[in-house]
């Protein structure tokens, strides 16, 4: 039996409907069994109700299973809420966990999440588990938060300057994460994984331009203003300093390279951000919920 954490998030609805249509029986956590009606209807899938930071509430939940997705937000409890869920397995004698991270996890990073990524995946290891670390990179479906500022000014406002991303498509993701945990031989192994090629922001903006049919520019903003509309816009301040610390270490290039690994492991090319932009043109034109 496979187990899967944050089911109802983007990564985790995109795996079950992966494992589903596979025919792989797979058990779906989540905190709110009314958010994950329409998971409740795959075939092969079990929705279970459970907590990962209440380890008692995952007793039932675990039992019987063999491999486990471990998923969850990025916040101030992702280092307390994982380390407690792969307690919570071991003690379910859960043999193998696939643990989504960060693209730079670095017990060093000037980059909370990123230590925090670190410590997780430290503790995994030595958990005595068998692990699989899928290291993404930056999702493609980030610059939905630009949405707003695309349709009502036909511009992307972010503190990159012109460093460069490997952004990769949700899908390809949940592709990885399918056969990770379907097939034998990821055991131990640490995938970096990104999209097919590196773009600047303006690169970025020309894409979407094409695909909506629509002028759209980069505008890079000084890091201190990007902040300062963040906190304006409501945004809970130690997310907004943690983008700010991101953003730093993007515009040194550290999510720049390119990795060969998602074709590789999926069988086909890996997500182009062309062919996300067209899938997506009208959320991008504002015609769409994101």
């Amino acid at each position: 039996m496979i187990f899967v954490t944050g089911a109802t998030g983007t990564i985790g609805q995109a795996l079950l409907h992966r494992l589903s249509a596979r025919g792989v029986a797979a058990r779906a956590l989540t905190r709110s069994a009314a958010r994950a009606e329409a998971l409740a209807v795959l075939p092969g899938i079990e929705v279970v109700a459970g907590d990962m930071a209440r380890p008692e509430t995952l007793v039932a939940a675990l039992r019987g299973v063999d491999r486990a997705m471990l998923i969850s937000s990025s916040d101030p409890a992702m280092l307390d809420v994982q380390s407690s869920f792969i307690d919570a397995a071991r003690r379910a004698g859960v043999g193998h966990v696939v643990k989504l991270s960060g693209i730079m996890p670095d017990l060093d990073s000037p980059f909370r999440f990123a230590r925090m990524h670190g410590e997780i995946e430290r503790r995994l290891e030595a958990s005595g588990m068998a692990f699989t670390h899928l290291r993404a990179g930056e999702f493609m479906t980030a610059y939905f938060r630009q949405v707003p500022s695309i349709v009502a000014k036909g511009a992307l406002f972010l503190p990159m300057a012109d460093a460069k991303i490997a952004s990769i498509d949700v899908g390809d993701i949940a592709e990885v994460a399918a056969v990770a945990l379907t097939n034998p031989g990821h055991e131990g192994k640490i995938y970096p994984l990104t999209g097919p090629e590196a773009l600047t922001m303006n690169e970025v903006a020309a894409k979407l331009s094409v695909a909506t049919g629509k002028a759209i520019r980069y505008v890079d903003v000084a890091p201190d203003d990007a902040k300062r509309a963040q906190l304006a816009a409501g945004m809970p301040a130690y997310l907004a300093d943690a983008l700010a610390e991101l953003f730093a270490e993007r515009r040194k290039g550290k999510e720049s390279e390119v990795s060969p690994l998602v074709p590789e492991l999926i069988g086909r090319a890996a997500t182009s951000f062309d062919e996300f932009a067209r899938r997506h043109a009208a959320i991008f034109r504002g015609e769409g919920p994101t």
